[in-house]
Protein backbone atom coordinates (compact mmCIF):
# COMPACT_ATOMS: atom_id res chain seq x y z
CA UNK A 1 0.00 0.00 0.00
CA UNK A 2 2.85 2.31 0.83
CA UNK A 3 4.47 1.78 -2.59
CA UNK A 4 1.23 2.49 -4.40
CA UNK A 5 0.65 5.59 -2.35
CA UNK A 6 4.24 6.78 -2.97
CA UNK A 7 3.91 6.35 -6.74
CA UNK A 8 0.58 8.16 -6.79
CA UNK A 9 2.13 11.03 -4.82
CA UNK A 10 5.11 11.26 -7.24
CA UNK A 11 2.80 11.27 -10.23
CA UNK A 12 0.66 13.97 -8.70
CA UNK A 13 3.71 16.11 -7.89
CA UNK A 14 5.02 15.74 -11.45
CA UNK A 15 1.66 16.74 -12.88
CA UNK A 16 1.51 19.73 -10.55
CA UNK A 17 5.06 20.84 -11.49
CA UNK A 18 4.43 20.44 -15.20
CA UNK A 19 1.13 22.20 -14.91
CA UNK A 20 2.72 25.01 -12.96
CA UNK A 21 5.45 25.42 -15.57
CA UNK A 22 2.88 25.48 -18.35
CA UNK A 23 0.83 28.01 -16.45
CA UNK A 24 3.87 30.23 -15.92
CA UNK A 25 4.88 29.89 -19.57
CA UNK A 26 1.39 30.73 -20.75
CA UNK A 27 1.37 33.68 -18.43
CA UNK A 28 4.54 35.08 -20.05
CA UNK A 29 6.79 34.67 -17.01
CA UNK A 30 9.44 32.76 -19.05
CA UNK A 31 9.62 35.16 -22.05
CA UNK A 32 12.69 37.03 -20.86
CA UNK A 33 14.52 33.81 -20.11
CA UNK A 34 13.45 32.36 -23.45
CA UNK A 35 14.66 35.45 -25.29
CA UNK A 36 17.97 35.35 -23.47
CA UNK A 37 18.43 31.68 -24.27
CA UNK A 38 17.39 32.14 -27.89
CA UNK A 39 19.75 35.11 -28.33
CA UNK A 40 22.61 33.16 -26.84
CA UNK A 41 21.84 30.25 -29.14
CA UNK A 42 21.80 32.57 -32.18
CA UNK A 43 25.13 34.11 -31.16
CA UNK A 44 26.67 30.68 -30.79
CA UNK A 45 25.35 29.63 -34.19
CA UNK A 46 26.66 32.85 -35.79
CA UNK A 47 30.11 32.37 -34.25
CA UNK A 48 30.27 28.77 -35.44
CA UNK A 49 29.07 29.78 -38.94
CA UNK A 50 31.71 32.49 -39.32
CA UNK A 51 34.49 30.15 -38.20
CA UNK A 52 33.32 27.46 -40.60
CA UNK A 53 33.16 30.01 -43.45
CA UNK A 54 36.67 31.21 -42.56
CA UNK A 55 37.97 27.66 -42.69
CA UNK A 56 36.31 27.12 -46.06
CA UNK A 57 37.82 30.35 -47.41
CA UNK A 58 41.23 29.34 -46.07
CA UNK A 59 41.18 26.01 -47.88
CA UNK A 60 39.56 27.29 -51.11
CA UNK A 61 41.53 30.58 -51.41
CA UNK A 62 44.62 29.07 -53.14
CA UNK A 63 42.40 27.43 -55.74
CA UNK A 64 40.50 30.70 -56.31
CA UNK A 65 43.72 32.71 -56.62
CA UNK A 66 45.07 30.23 -59.15
CA UNK A 67 41.83 30.47 -61.15
CA UNK A 68 41.92 34.26 -61.05
CA UNK A 69 45.53 34.31 -62.22
CA UNK A 70 44.72 31.95 -65.07
CA UNK A 71 41.72 34.06 -66.10
CA UNK A 72 43.77 37.25 -65.84
CA UNK A 73 46.44 35.76 -68.10
CA UNK A 74 43.76 34.75 -70.60
CA UNK A 75 42.28 38.26 -70.60
CA UNK A 76 45.72 39.84 -71.06
CA UNK A 77 46.38 37.54 -74.00
CA UNK A 78 43.03 38.53 -75.54
CA UNK A 79 43.82 42.24 -75.04
CA UNK A 80 47.25 41.83 -76.65
CA UNK A 81 45.69 40.01 -79.58
CA UNK A 82 43.06 42.72 -80.03
CA UNK A 83 45.72 45.44 -79.85
CA UNK A 84 47.76 43.65 -82.50
CA UNK A 85 44.67 43.43 -84.71
CA UNK A 86 43.98 47.15 -84.26
CA UNK A 87 47.57 48.01 -85.19
CA UNK A 88 47.42 45.73 -88.23
CA UNK A 89 44.14 47.26 -89.37
CA UNK A 90 45.52 50.77 -88.88
CA UNK A 91 48.57 49.87 -90.96
CA UNK A 92 46.32 48.52 -93.69
CA UNK A 93 44.28 51.72 -93.62
CA UNK A 94 47.45 53.82 -93.88
CA UNK A 95 48.77 51.70 -96.74
CA UNK A 96 45.43 51.97 -98.52
CA UNK A 97 45.48 55.76 -98.16
CA UNK A 98 49.05 55.93 -99.46
CA UNK A 99 48.22 53.70 -102.41
CA UNK A 100 45.13 55.75 -103.21
CA UNK A 101 47.21 58.94 -103.18
CA UNK A 102 49.86 57.36 -105.43
CA UNK A 103 47.19 56.15 -107.86
CA UNK A 104 45.70 59.66 -107.98
CA UNK A 105 49.17 61.10 -108.59
CA UNK A 106 49.93 58.68 -111.43
CA UNK A 107 46.56 59.42 -113.04
CA UNK A 108 47.17 63.15 -112.85
CA UNK A 109 50.60 62.70 -114.47
CA UNK A 110 49.87 60.30 -117.36
CA UNK A 111 52.98 61.36 -119.29
CA UNK A 112 55.08 59.04 -117.10
CA UNK A 113 54.92 55.34 -116.36
CA UNK A 114 55.46 54.16 -112.82
CA UNK A 115 56.47 51.10 -110.84
CA UNK A 116 55.36 51.00 -107.21
CA UNK A 117 57.88 49.80 -104.64
CA UNK A 118 58.00 49.35 -100.88
CA UNK A 119 60.78 50.77 -98.75
CA UNK A 120 62.54 47.83 -97.10
CA UNK A 121 65.66 49.51 -95.70
CA UNK A 122 67.21 52.80 -94.64
CA UNK A 123 70.75 54.07 -94.45
CA UNK A 124 72.52 53.31 -91.16
CA UNK A 125 75.21 55.93 -91.81
CA UNK A 126 74.83 59.55 -90.64
CA UNK A 127 76.82 60.69 -93.68
CA UNK A 128 74.68 59.09 -96.41
CA UNK A 129 71.00 59.50 -97.16
CA UNK A 130 69.37 56.66 -99.04
CA UNK A 131 66.64 54.02 -98.79
CA UNK A 132 66.36 50.51 -100.22
CA UNK A 133 63.28 49.43 -102.18
CA UNK A 134 62.04 45.94 -103.09
CA UNK A 135 62.25 46.40 -106.88
CA UNK A 136 65.33 45.69 -108.98
CA UNK A 137 66.54 44.85 -112.45
CA UNK A 138 64.08 41.95 -112.66
CA UNK A 139 61.32 44.57 -112.47
CA UNK A 140 62.84 46.81 -115.14
CA UNK A 141 64.48 49.22 -112.70
CA UNK A 142 67.61 50.94 -113.98
CA UNK A 143 70.18 53.23 -112.44
CA UNK A 144 69.27 56.92 -112.69
CA UNK A 145 65.48 56.51 -112.72
CA UNK A 146 63.73 59.18 -110.64
CA UNK A 147 61.76 58.12 -107.57
CA UNK A 148 58.74 60.10 -106.33
CA UNK A 149 55.72 60.00 -104.06
CA UNK A 150 52.45 61.85 -104.44
CA UNK A 151 54.08 64.68 -102.44
CA UNK A 152 57.08 65.15 -104.69
CA UNK A 153 60.60 64.04 -105.63
CA UNK A 154 62.55 61.90 -103.18
CA UNK A 155 65.62 61.03 -105.28
CA UNK A 156 66.82 58.63 -107.95
CA UNK A 157 67.99 55.04 -108.32
CA UNK A 158 71.69 54.89 -107.40
CA UNK A 159 72.41 51.14 -107.45
CA UNK A 160 70.47 48.08 -108.64
CA UNK A 161 70.52 44.35 -108.05
CA UNK A 162 68.07 41.71 -109.24
CA UNK A 163 65.37 42.20 -106.60
CA UNK A 164 66.22 45.48 -104.86
CA UNK A 165 67.53 48.95 -105.51
CA UNK A 166 69.16 51.75 -103.57
CA UNK A 167 67.61 55.22 -103.84
CA UNK A 168 69.79 58.26 -103.29
CA UNK A 169 67.66 60.88 -101.55
CA UNK A 170 67.74 64.54 -102.52
CA UNK A 171 69.05 65.24 -99.01
CA UNK A 172 72.24 63.20 -99.61
CA UNK A 173 75.43 65.32 -99.58
CA UNK A 174 76.35 63.95 -103.03
CA UNK A 175 72.98 64.97 -104.50
CA UNK A 176 72.97 67.91 -106.92
CA UNK A 177 69.82 68.85 -108.86
CA UNK A 178 69.12 71.63 -111.33
CA UNK A 179 65.90 73.29 -110.20
CA UNK A 180 63.48 75.98 -111.24
CA UNK A 181 62.10 78.68 -108.94
CA UNK A 182 58.54 79.02 -110.15
CA UNK A 183 57.70 82.39 -108.63
CA UNK A 184 61.06 83.98 -109.47
CA UNK A 185 61.10 82.38 -112.95
CA UNK A 186 64.76 81.48 -112.59
CA UNK A 187 67.05 78.46 -112.39
CA UNK A 188 69.30 77.41 -109.53
CA UNK A 189 71.16 74.41 -108.16
CA UNK A 190 69.95 72.41 -105.16
CA UNK A 191 72.40 70.46 -103.04
CA UNK A 192 72.04 68.13 -100.07
CA UNK A 193 74.19 67.97 -96.97
CA UNK A 194 75.49 65.64 -94.29
CA UNK A 195 72.88 66.99 -91.86
CA UNK A 196 70.05 66.35 -94.31
CA UNK A 197 69.39 70.05 -94.90
CA UNK A 198 68.68 71.10 -98.49
CA UNK A 199 69.86 74.43 -99.88
CA UNK A 200 69.69 76.35 -103.13
CA UNK A 201 72.84 77.86 -104.61
CA UNK A 202 73.73 79.80 -107.73
CA UNK A 203 70.76 82.20 -107.37
CA UNK A 204 71.47 85.45 -109.14
CA UNK A 205 71.68 88.50 -106.87
CA UNK A 206 69.24 90.47 -108.99
CA UNK A 207 66.44 87.93 -108.43
CA UNK A 208 63.79 88.33 -105.74
CA UNK A 209 63.39 85.08 -103.85
CA UNK A 210 60.96 84.88 -100.93
CA UNK A 211 59.90 82.24 -98.41
CA UNK A 212 57.13 80.10 -99.83
CA UNK A 213 58.45 80.10 -103.39
CA UNK A 214 57.85 76.71 -105.04
CA UNK A 215 60.84 74.68 -106.22
CA UNK A 216 60.56 72.25 -109.19
CA UNK A 217 63.04 70.24 -111.20
CA UNK A 218 64.15 72.18 -114.27
CA UNK A 219 65.11 69.25 -116.48
CA UNK A 220 68.50 70.85 -117.19
CA UNK A 221 71.50 68.56 -117.05
CA UNK A 222 69.57 65.47 -118.12
CA UNK A 223 69.43 63.95 -114.63
CA UNK A 224 65.72 64.46 -113.90
CA UNK A 225 62.57 65.21 -115.86
CA UNK A 226 61.16 68.69 -115.48
CA UNK A 227 58.37 69.95 -113.25
CA UNK A 228 58.71 67.47 -110.39
CA UNK A 229 57.86 69.16 -107.09
CA UNK A 230 60.76 69.39 -104.65
CA UNK A 231 59.69 71.80 -101.93
CA UNK A 232 59.48 75.44 -100.86
CA UNK A 233 61.89 78.16 -99.88
CA UNK A 234 61.92 78.78 -96.12
CA UNK A 235 64.67 81.41 -95.84
CA UNK A 236 67.04 83.39 -98.05
CA UNK A 237 70.62 84.48 -97.38
CA UNK A 238 71.95 87.31 -99.51
CA UNK A 239 75.21 89.24 -99.05
CA UNK A 240 76.45 92.00 -101.33
CA UNK A 241 80.00 90.65 -101.29
CA UNK A 242 78.88 87.32 -102.75
CA UNK A 243 78.05 86.61 -106.37
CA UNK A 244 74.98 84.52 -105.65
CA UNK A 245 72.20 84.20 -103.11
CA UNK A 246 71.48 81.05 -101.14
CA UNK A 247 68.18 79.71 -99.84
CA UNK A 248 67.14 77.00 -97.39
CA UNK A 249 64.56 74.55 -98.70
CA UNK A 250 61.83 72.59 -96.95
CA UNK A 251 61.33 69.38 -98.99
CA UNK A 252 57.73 68.49 -99.80
CA UNK A 253 58.35 64.85 -98.85
CA UNK A 254 58.59 63.65 -95.25
CA UNK A 255 61.58 61.31 -95.56
CA UNK A 256 61.02 59.82 -92.10
CA UNK A 257 57.69 58.29 -93.19
CA UNK A 258 58.55 56.75 -96.55
CA UNK A 259 56.72 53.45 -97.02
CA UNK A 260 55.68 53.15 -100.66
CA UNK A 261 57.25 55.03 -103.58
CA UNK A 262 56.91 55.26 -107.35
CA UNK A 263 59.79 54.77 -109.77
CA UNK A 264 59.44 56.65 -113.06
CA UNK A 265 60.43 53.88 -115.45
CA UNK A 266 60.06 55.68 -118.78
CA UNK A 267 62.77 58.25 -117.99
CA UNK A 268 66.37 57.60 -118.98
CA UNK A 269 68.93 60.01 -117.60
CA UNK A 270 71.34 61.59 -120.07
CA UNK A 271 74.99 62.12 -119.18
CA UNK A 272 75.88 65.41 -120.83
CA UNK A 273 79.28 65.77 -119.17
CA UNK A 274 81.19 64.88 -122.39
CA UNK A 275 79.43 67.79 -124.07
CA UNK A 276 80.41 70.34 -121.42
CA UNK A 277 83.42 72.30 -122.62
CA UNK A 278 86.45 72.14 -120.39
CA UNK A 279 88.91 74.92 -119.89
CA UNK A 280 92.48 74.24 -120.98
CA UNK A 281 95.39 76.04 -119.37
Amino acid sequence: MKDLFSRSLQTTIIFLVVGGILALALGGYFSSASNLFGGSLVDVQTWISTRVQALQDFFTAPRDISSLRTRNAELQAEVSQLQAQVIELQQRVNETEVLRALVDFSRSNPENTYRAAAVIGRDPSPFLHYVVINRGSNDGIRRGMPVVTNQGLIGRIDAVIADASRVQLITDPASTINVYLQNADANAVMIGSVTGDVTLDMISQDLTVEPGDLILTSGLGGGYPSDLIIGQVVSVRSMDVELFQQAAIQPAVDFTRLEIVLVITNFRPVDISPLVPTQTP
